[in-house]
């Protein structure tokens, strides 16, 4: 059981709920909720197993800048515990799942599997490791889940599709940059040049509150272009702006608490703002 607690981990099973709930709300918004059973379970699926497989790939990589790290020393790929042949072999069968699964649906959403994958395990893990704008770089494969959910169903890559892609990758800055703030003495003993290490607390409390604005400016396009309603935009604004007002209002705590507060804010923006997207096109 504890070897299969392991392995269970070291897919980071939060991510991989959270990008799925992102993809479902695109496949809805995209059917209008007509939905197709076998569709959405290659779609989820397919978007499960490869996430699953890339952060496997990532955890090996990250093994010696995990053993310096509170929160991931424990994981088996630093422990040893699971040799990293078998960490390699279970990848592998994740990834083939995922992407055989992903391929059932349409050749865009395949293609952009293999987009993802690729920008989170090499382009990503690369920029983490040597650059500030490591978090921007891994919005991008972060922000393809949704994308992927409404192109199984559309099998193009639209107006909306972008909104979708726009809309995660800005509500994924402040949701990380947070993470950055109360991590910041694991990123600096594992040498990772985050913000709030290379710049400082100050400016990436800016940059969230920032991120956080031009998360309420791109939500409401899809009701400005036509692909949701008005119930939509209002949530769209809402939720946003709440997430800012939480910001202000508690702005005398001290850092660490500030980020936490806005780490938690930012997973229920995120539930609300999926809510919104999946029934966007429902409700007027």
């Amino acid at each position: 059981m504890q070897t299969v607690r392991a392995y269970y981990y070291l897919t980071k099973p939060g991510i991989i709920f959270s990008n799925v709930i992102a993809a479902f709300a695109g496949f809805l918004l995209a059917s209008s909720w007509n939905i197709d059973l076998w569709l959405l379970f290659a779609t989820l699926g397919g978007v499960g197993f490869i996430i699953a497989s890339a952060c496997v790939v990532n955890n090996y990589l990250d093994r010696h800048i995990d053993a310096h790290m509170v929160r991931t020393k424990k994981r088996a790929t630093v422990s040893g515990s699971i040799s990293p042949s078998r960490i390699i072999s279970f990848a592998v069968v994740l990834g083939g799942v995922g992407f055989g699964l992903i391929f059932l649906t349409n050749l865009v959403t395949f293609y952009m599997g293999i987009v993802a994958y690729i920008m989170y395990v090499a382009v990503y893990g690369y920029f983490k490791r040597t650059s500030v704008h490591g978090t921007l770089v891994g919005s991008i494969s972060g922000a393809l889940p949704p994308v992927a959910g409404y192109t199984a169903v559309t099998n193009q890559i639209d107006v909306a599709a972008v909104i979708l892609f726009i809309i995660l990758a800005a509500w994924q800055m402040p949701h990380f940059y947070a993470i950055s703030m109360f991590r910041r003495d694991d990123y600096k003993k594992a040498k990772i040049p985050v913000l709030s290490v290379v710049k400082g607390m100050r400016a990436t409390k800016r940059q969230i509150v920032a991120y956080i604005v031009v998360l309420a400016l791109v939500a409401p396009l899809l009701t400005v272009t036509g692909y949701a309603g008005t119930t939509y935009l209002i949530i769209a604004i809402g939720a946003p702006l709440t997430w800012l007002f939480i910001g202000y209002k508690y702005r005398a705590l001290p850092d660490l608490k500030w980020a936490r507060k806005m780490f938690f804010n930012s997973l229920w923006v995120l539930l609300i703002l999926c809510f919104a997207i999946a029934t966007g096109s429902m409700v007027a």
